[in-house]
């Protein structure tokens, strides 16, 4: 079945109503019975866990007498940490299904509680490991009853020199709420609290401001729709920006002292050691970055003119340039697009995706009443990797949801194949890897298959809108990050101004000289929820240059490429980030996945001036 080309739906039309969990047929819906036959089952085996987990306190003081008994208690542990899984992960898909079924809710507050009995009976695993002493855990490691373990043992021990005494680490504990406090309050105020009234959209329709509508005021086609919507949200952020201020300056010292206490030499060092990311990585990717801006002012000079503006500012860069293509696509052609995009990664691939896909009923596909928006990809150790939509046919962006989201599953898929459970969940680092790579397959495989010139913009278009919205942008989020933790760690003051004047600095250095910036945008810096929880969107970039250059080589390459890039889905989390990245072929210590990512972005916006100039 191929997609049929539409102009834009007439938007005045009421929405229709959206139907019930009980009124979706079975075969759009993920079959959990994979998972749990029935409900009933689900409570059997959490009735089995709430008699076992007890037994935790068999293994306390003798962790690491011997290496039988460490494998002894690692084992007890794995067979409860799946049991753990397989019960979260369906009592979690259930709610996601219908969030308004009191059964659903019940289920999964009851494991919740429990989850807290059983980290409290466990809690004293981690710290016996780390006292073993270093001749007897050496021993341990070359005992051949732990070969299976030596990966996550070594994983545990690295952390020791920033584990504290257990008193010194239960008042952290009893402390973390006030600690971190601030994000809370962010939520609270930015969520709850602030009022945005409404705006006129281009119909004359009145419709509600909002943290989730801003953005679809973004995307319309009335200049003016647009410019309205910006300041009338900015100046609600403005009414509370000392209260956000002191919120992310909170935030700030939290990760210092985080960071001191455990003797990281800064807040940056310690949210990189998890992953074992030395800092020149986060250095190379903002340098590299700053060196390669040229294409993102063509870009938005290429905009500008697109759009026929006289000039350009931050709420002229989501509305898409192609405005009258639109693509209706089925959910079984969207199925056929992704798999026959995926092809370079040979039968193996494609068939187990398309199995799941279609008669496995990995995929829960519509929406209905009740149900979690958005779309995720969630597994458990040796069960199907389900895959949430809410997909529509006449939204094309969601074909690339669908691939994206199918590349999170089959790197679980892969991992689990390879991997034992202890081994086998990777890293945020590597997440967006797999997923991205596909979008990336995606695009190619859509781009050399159209002859129609406006669709091939619209694709291009929305390629560009990725780099500059994943590379770009997230680049510049991390430099702020950085920028403002060097501020605490010299003693420099964390204020209103101060953020203000370190943002404003940002903006006029990635959005170049022509760009209108307007004063209302240095208080964004107050109002990206990631900044609450600093040093991760840096891993959006590198993890997307990570899957353009993991992309161009499949595509331009052969067989060892696709094994490559196959290991690196297998390897799942048996190594750190970067050496799994580099037996892919990706060496992420170097600027060159990066300059790729940019190369590829200015020959699309060359591209696109071409099209549409």
């Amino acid at each position: 079945m191929k997609p049929s080309f539409l102009l834009k739906d007439d938007e005045s039309a009421g929405p229709a109503r959206i139907p019930l969990r009980s009124e979706i047929p079975a075969a759009d819906t993920w079959d959990l019975a994979l998972l749990y036959p029935t409900p009933a089952d689900w409570e059997a085996d959490f009735a089995r866990l709430q008699e076992q987990f007890p037994r935790y306190a068999e293994f306390k003081g003798r962790v690491g007498r011997s290496a039988k008994d460490l494998r002894e208690c690692l084992e007890f542990d794995k067979e409860l940490d799946q049991r753990v899984e397989r019960l979260g992960h369906y009592a979690s898909l259930r709610v996601s299904e219908d969030s308004a079924d009191a059964e659903n809710l019940r289920r999964s507050a009851e494991f919740e509680n429990l989850l807290t009995k059983i980290a409290e009976a466990a809690s004293f695993i981690t710290p016996e490991i780390q006292a073993i002493d270093d001749a007897t855990f050496a021993a341990h490691l070359d005992d051949p009853q732990l070969a299976e373990w030596r990966i996550r043992l070594r994983k545990i021990r690295r952390m020791r020199p920033h584990t504290l005494s257990e008193p010194e680490e239960r008042i952290m504990a009893l402390g973390a709420s006030a600690i971190y406090g601030h994000h809370e309050t962010f939520s609270q105020l930015t969520n709850v609290d602030m009022k945005f009234g409404v705006i006129k959209d281009e119909r004359g329709v009145e419709r509600p401001l909002s943290q989730s509508s801003f953005s679809s005021f973004l995307y319309q086609r009335d200049p003016a729709v647009r410019k309205a919507a910006f300041h009338q949200f900015y100046a609600e952020f403005n009414d509370h920006a000392y209260t956000l201020a002191s919120s992310l300056a909170n935030s700030v010292r939290a990760d210092v002292f985080h960071a001191r206490v455990r003797r990281h030499p800064s807040a940056r060092a310690a949210a990189l050691f998890g992953d074992d990311v030395p800092l020149e990585v986060y250095d190379n990717l903002i340098s590299t970055v700053r060196a390669n801006l040229g294409p993102l002012f063509r870009y938005f000079e290429l905009r500008r003119r697109v759009l026929k503006l006289d000039e350009i500012h931050h709420y002229d860069t989501y509305v898409p340039m192609v405005s009258d293509l639109e693509m209706k696509t089925g959910f079984d052609a969207a199925i056929d697009m992704v798999l026959e995009s995926l092809g370079p990664l040979g039968a193996q691939y494609t068939d187990i995706l398309g199995a799941g896909l279609r008669q496995g009923r990995w995929c829960d596909r519509y929406e209905n009443k009740g149900k979690r928006s958005g779309a995720f990809s969630s597994s458990s150790y040796g069960n199907p990797p389900f895959i949430m939509m809410n997909y529509k046919e006449d939204v094309f962006s969601d074909v690339y949801t669908l691939a994206h989201e199918a590349g999170h599953s089959m790197h679980s898929w892969f991992s689990q194949a390879r991997q034992p459970f202890q081994d086998y969940n990777y890293p945020i680092f590597l997440a967006e890897v797999a997923s991205t790579f596909n979008e990336e397959l995606l695009t190619h495989h859509l781009i050399e298959k159209t002859s129609d010139p406006r669709m091939r913009a619209y694709l291009i278009n929305r390629q560009l809108d990725d780099i500059r919205g994943t590379v770009y942008r997230q680049t510049m989020f991390a430099e702020f990050e950085k920028i403002i933790h060097e501020m605490e760690e010299e003693g420099r003051a964390l204020t209103l101004d101060t953020f203000r004047a370190a943002y404003r600095g940002l903006l006029e250095a990635y959005f170049g000289p022509d760009f209108k910036l307007d004063a209302e945008l240095d208080l964004e810096c107050l109002r990206i929820p990631h900044f609450y929880s600093a040093f991760y969107v840096y891993k959006y970039a590198t993890g997307m240059s990570a899957a353009v250059s993991l992309a161009e080589s499949v595509l331009g390459g052969g067989k060892a490429e696709v094994e490559r890039y196959l290991g690196f889905l297998k390897s799942g989390g048996s190594q750190f980030p970067l050496p799994t990245l580099k037996a892919a072929g990706v060496d992420m210590t170097t600027p060159r996945p990066i300059e790729e990512t940019l190369k590829l972005f200015a020959r699309r916006v060359g591209e696109l001036e071409r099209l549409l100039d």
